[in-house]
């Protein structure tokens, strides 16, 4: 291991890589985001239906980008709340190294 260990360990300490959100998400909040999940997981569940199918490959590649569009939406909501919540709590605590965790995250989310 090299370098500071409290980067690996998270915000909170956690050396185990789970963390939890500082602030709770709202019932109605998460409940909107399981939705979403759900409506994505049944697109899945059509493609692989489609596959067995044997349906046209255009209408599974369309399928396919439906999923990934939502999914990257799905990924704009969590990052606008973690800015909102996350991000904002930890930069009040004069805790930079957020930002840098924050930039990584919206690389990653491409």
């Amino acid at each position: 291991m090299s370098g500071d260990n409290t980067e690996k360990q998270g915000l909170e300490g956690c050396s185990c890589g789970i963390r939890e959100k500082q602030t709770p998400r709202g019932a109605e909040e998460l409940k909107q985001l399981k939705n979403r999940i759900s409506r994505m997981v049944g697109q899945l569940n059509g493609i692989g239906e489609m596959l067995d199918e044997n349906r046209y490959c255009g209408d599974i590649l369309n399928q396919i980008a439906a999923v990934e569009s939502a999914l990257q939406s799905f990924g704009h909501i969590v990052l606008r709340n973690h800015m909102e919540t996350c991000v904002a709590e930890e930069l009040k605590k004069g805790n930079m190294s957020v930002i840098e965790e924050t930039v990584e995250l919206v690389r990653k989310l491409k």
